[in-house]
């Protein structure tokens, strides 16, 4: 079992940044491919970013150039820098693991509320 914990949302004009934080509670921190999420009102839960271990990164069109995810295996910790931030990136923002080798090890985090808005 994965216990993840994000931090650090909260309301920002447009064009401004924010950065999330999530803290992973695992001795196998290396074995998942972390990545976020997010799910705005009405809308279903959709793939903002993922990294592996090794540090290879991948992101959303919608997202690219304006957002960084980061992670720290010391730490247990991942992390996305969100800059030009736009209205439409107002939801809820979760932390995902997901194992390498096996599929049904996945767990979420409790999501974190990102509002842009001026």
């Amino acid at each position: 079992q994965v216990q993840l914990v994000e931090s650090g949302g909260g309301l920002v004009q447009p064009g401004g940044s924010l950065r999330l934080s999530c803290a992973a509670s695992t001795n196998s921190f290396s074995s998942y491919i972390m990545g976020w999420y997010r799910q705005a009102p009405g809308n279903q839960r959709e793939w903002v970013a993922d990294m592996r271990s090794g540090g290879s990164a991948n992101y959303a069109d919608s997202v690219k150039g304006r957002f960084t995810i980061s992670r720290d295996g010391a730490k247990k910790a991942l992390y996305l820098q969100m800059n030009s931030l736009k209205p439409e990136d107002t939801a809820v923002y979760y932390c995902n693991a997901k194992h390498y080798y096996d599929s049904t090890l996945r767990y979420w985090g409790q999501g974190t509320q990102v509002t842009v808005s001026s």
